[in-house]
């Protein structure tokens, strides 16, 4: 096979692919000046014809294209050989194109977008790959039913194709994604793949395989976002079988990138922080998102989730939700009212896509669940009014955004249609037999004359049943009831207990299928069992032609449904808002500011104070410019790691908009949050705990900005002391100098003499008590888990821990004896000298000065008296250090 000459050397191995089908293949870089776009017309069906709801008639689908023998599922119509590159005229199978205006050359990215089913509905997974550049761009995020963020991303990459999965426009129906995409992209072709070939684990091997060794951590941070490693699976296997291009080993530079506006928390923090999952017992509520799920519905707390995951970032944003979070703090009329209607709300989201569905052949179960699905609708859009009216009188500016987009007139237009079909008094009920009836009598009558007469034919057999139940009754001088169940339809059942109760012997023997339940009796009969057979038939009756007139409601009214989304979406963010009051209301907290500075009086960790059964310690802390990197010290058991994820947990809950547990809060909004916690290893990838130390903190270096949120607990214990040592220092000089907020807990007592080098370090350490046990004569420790300023004046706390323990006694002097030893050898020398606390105080100084032009909203005659104030503090420090 010859070898095809790259047009640019951008480490890329081009080769043309076989091509049984007899077509000459194009080649790569031929793309660069392909002209046409096509244009979306209409869903295609793979085995059926039939009329979508728009109106545009589909046929039959083609086989795809095969390459090297084996079908891709890549396909064109009309053509069943013919290669097909990004910029070729012919389409796919699933869709209809017309020729547009041609696109600009310059463009050569291809992206694949792939969306989470289910649950994770709403979560996008996309890999984009530029030929010209081997640049392979990840980025997996949670987005809204309008696809904000998908349509922005897109936006910027400027993509020639985009590779959806062919499930997005199964059964002829496109999802709302892919519709969206049409529209907002026509001039953009759209490739459909079979959706074997969005498969995470070959997306993974392919990220090993090919990322160059400078950038191999985004495989740590991609590794459990399914969703964009299944699109980078089907973007590389494209590229390798339809553009025959073929990447060398170790040659891509692979980035992860999160969406914009939002913070970003790898998945990693997220484990660490237990914000989704508690690391004792995964089926524990005890998370961030336990304590602050108090939604009502699913698409509430699908919206929580992924405001947990990804907190936004913008400003603007977040001030609107504390805004209307303190309005429905003190409205408590409003609140309760929204509660209320907001709870009666059904999953939207799974109602909408179940009504947008066409389904392949009517069956019994099909006319069934349409039926239910346009009660659901019926139920949904009545709440619409007293979710107006609960609304109306607030005076938040996002919360009368979303009462507005309630006055869609197509609202009224589906009201109206169903109204002119579906009976006034039908109404969604709890329990299987209501549902069952109002199922039966949905459609008006006078519609369907066979419907009402099968109708009428149900409710005589209902009567026959009742009757026969009195008269068995009377018969055998029982107290029967007649009950219903979805499995056994109707049966008969009486109580075993009391004066004039029967059991399961001296029944008589027409009752047969006895079960008892506690002191309950239930059994039928042979003329019962044939009207449940007879009531059975009379229902698949009545739900066929009933079938035929809610088929043509739901195709008079689909063109409109469109206006459920901005419903969705509505009674989504209604909810959290809603759930954030609860919660604010339930305990002590306080709004957090947002400035340049992370400032927190007397926090609280939010988890703790749930499930602690005494009162929590509150702990201050503070971090700016001056002193963004704090060095952490203390004994063991002392509270670093809860402290650590107490700031990180603060930090989420304020972006998110919720109020915080503390006196007074003040936070700087970060891009990122990053941790390094857990102390396991990883026996799939043979990772030791050192060589996962290294990784993660190899992540966070490359990755974290001065915008950042660093939590660093113990690092370097995994190997011996002065190499440990050695790492933390150089670690720890490098986030200092990175600006970033770093809180660094660590035993190495070295480090806290970081501060005698850079002015921008604090030291903080845990307070512990020493008193003398009575019974024993001994000191033992205290623990206050408060955090006070300085350095720790604890030495060997190990030990005490030690004789706390049931280790023999000589095992314990021993150790203690050669522990002091070692530290009488290590002589420390301390380097703080007046010139450089001169130095420190000046940083401090004109930081201070920095801080105070950018965030003080005080007046002139004010403001002159804090900077006197500054500058006294200042002229007694120096004279502190002269002295």
């Amino acid at each position: 096979m010859a070898t095809l000459q790259p047009k640019y050397n951008f480490g890329l191995l081009q080769t043309p692919m076989s091509n049984p089908s007899g077509y000459e293949s194009e080649t790569s870089t031929e793309i660069f000046h392909r002209n046409p776009r096509q244009n979306v017309k209409g869903a295609r069906c793979e085995s059926s014809r039939y009329t979508t709801a728009s109106g545009f008639t589909s046929s039959t689908s083609v086989s795809g294209v095969k390459k090297r023998g084996k079908g891709l599922g890549y396909t064109t119509p009309g053509s069943t050989s013919a290669p097909r590159t990004p910029g070729s005229r012919r389409t796919p199978a699933s869709l209809n194109y017309s020729t547009t205006t041609p696109r600009d050359s310059a463009s050569s990215v291809i992206v694949a977008i792939v969306e989470g089913r289910g649950l994770a509905k709403g979560e996008i997974g996309l890999a984009s790959l530029d030929l010209k550049c081997p640049f392979l761009t990840l980025s997996q995020f949670s987005d809204t039913q309008t696809y904000v963020k998908t349509v922005t991303k897109l936006q910027i990459l400027q993509p020639i194709e985009i590779i959806v999965p062919n499930t997005a426009c199964e059964n002829g129906t496109m999802t709302k994604l892919l519709k969206l995409l049409n529209d907002q992209f026509q001039n953009t072709s759209i490739s459909t793949v079979q959706r074997k070939y969005f498969n995470e684990t070959r997306g993974l091997q392919y990220v090993k395989q090919l990322c160059v060794p400078e950038f191999n951590t985004v495989e740590m941070e991609v590794r459990v976002k399914y969703y964009v490693l299944a699109a980078v699976a089907s973007l590389m296997k494209y590229v390798e079988f339809i553009q025959n291009i073929m990447y060398a080993p170790g040659s891509l530079k692979i980035v992860f990138q999160g969406s914009e506006n939002t913070t970003m928390i790898d998945a990693s923090t997220a484990k660490n922080l237990e914000l989704l999952q508690n690391l004792r017992d995964p089926t524990s509520d005890i998370t961030l998102y336990g304590i602050l799920n108090y939604t009502k519905t699913p698409g509430g707390a699908r919206l929580l989730r992924a405001n947990i995951l990804q907190p936004p970032s913008d400003l603007e944003t977040i001030t609107m939700r504390q805004d209307a979070i303190g309005e429905l703090t003190e409205k408590e009329e409003v609140f309760y009212n929204l509660q209320t209607v907001i709870s009666q709300f059904p999953d939207v989201d799974h109602l909408l896509s179940l009504l947008l569905q066409i389904p392949k052949q009517e069956t019994i179960k099909v006319a069934e669940n349409k039926i239910a699905n346009i009660i659901y609708l019926k139920h949904t859009l009545e709440l619409l009014e007293p979710l107006k009216a609960a609304l109306k009188d607030c005076e938040n500016p996002l919360l009368k955004a979303y009462c507005k987009s309630l006055e869609d007139p197509r609202f009224d237009i589906i009201i109206t249609k169903i109204s002119s079909v579906i009976h006034e008094d039908t109404r969604f009920q709890k329990g299987t037999l209501h549902m069952r009836t109002q199922k039966c009598f949905a459609v008006k009558p006078n519609i369907n004359g066979l419907l009402d007469v099968a109708r009428r034919m149900y409710t005589e057999i209902v009567d026959d049943i009742s009757e026969l139940v009195v008269q068995l009754g009377a018969q055998y001088g029982l107290p029967l009831k007649t009950s219903y169940n979805s499995a056994r339809g109707f049966f008969i059942q009486t109580c075993s207990s009391g004066k004039d109760s029967v059991t399961a012997d001296n029944l008589p023997g027409v009752f047969i299928k006895v079960t008892k339940v506690k002191s309950t009796l239930s059994f039928t009969t042979t003329d019962l069992i044939k009207l449940n057979a007879r009531i059975q038939q009379s229902l698949e009756e009545i739900y066929l032609m009933a079938n035929i007139v809610v088929t043509a409601l739901l195709n008079d009214v689909r063109s409109y449904l469109g206006c459920l989304y901005k419903l969705t979406e509505s009674v989504a963010i209604i909810d959290v808002l809603l759930s954030f009051a609860h919660v604010c209301t339930l305990s002590n907290y306080v709004r957090p500011e947002f400035t340049d500075t992370l400032a927190i009086k007397q926090g609280r960790h939010p988890i703790l104070e749930k499930i602690a059964i005494g009162q929590t310690i509150p702990n201050n802390t503070y971090a700016s410019d001056e002193s963004n990197f704090l060095v952490v010290t203390g004994p063991n058991m002392s509270g670093k790691s809860t402290y650590l994820r107490q700031i990180a947990l603060l930090q989420i809950m304020a972006q998110v908009g919720c109020n915080v547990p503390a006196e007074y809060a003040s936070f700087r909004i970060v891009d990122q949050i990053f941790s390094r916690i857990s102390t396991e290893d990883e026996m799939e990838t043979n990772s030791s705990t050192f060589t996962l130390e290294m990784k993660e903190v190899n992540y966070i270096i490359q990755n974290a900005s001065n915008r950042s949120l660093v939590i660093i607990d113990e690092l370097g214990r995994g190997t011996s002391p002065e190499e440990g040592v050695g790492i933390c220092h150089s670690i720890c000089e490098y986030l200092i100098q990175l600006k970033a907020f770093t809180i660094f807990v660590t035993h190495f007592l070295e480090l806290t003499n970081l501060d005698v080098l850079y002015p921008n370090v604090e030291n903080y350490c845990f307070e512990v008590q020493r008193s003398i046990c009575t019974e024993s004569a001994e000191e033992k420790i205290i623990f206050t888990h408060t955090i006070q300023k300085g350095k720790t004046e604890e030495r060997h706390y190990g030990m005490e821990l030690a004789r706390m323990s049931s280790l023999p006694r000589d095992v314990i002097e021993n150790a203690a004896t050669c522990a002091l030893k070692l530290s009488r050898a290590k002589h420390l020398v301390d380097g703080n000298t007046a010139e450089s606390n001169k130095q420190r105080a000046v940083f401090k100084l004109a930081t201070r000065l920095v801080q105070t032009a950018r965030n003080s909203r005080l007046d002139s005659d004010g403001l002159k008296i804090y900077l006197n104030g500054m500058k006294s503090q200042y002229l007694k420090e120096s004279a502190v250090i002269s002295q």
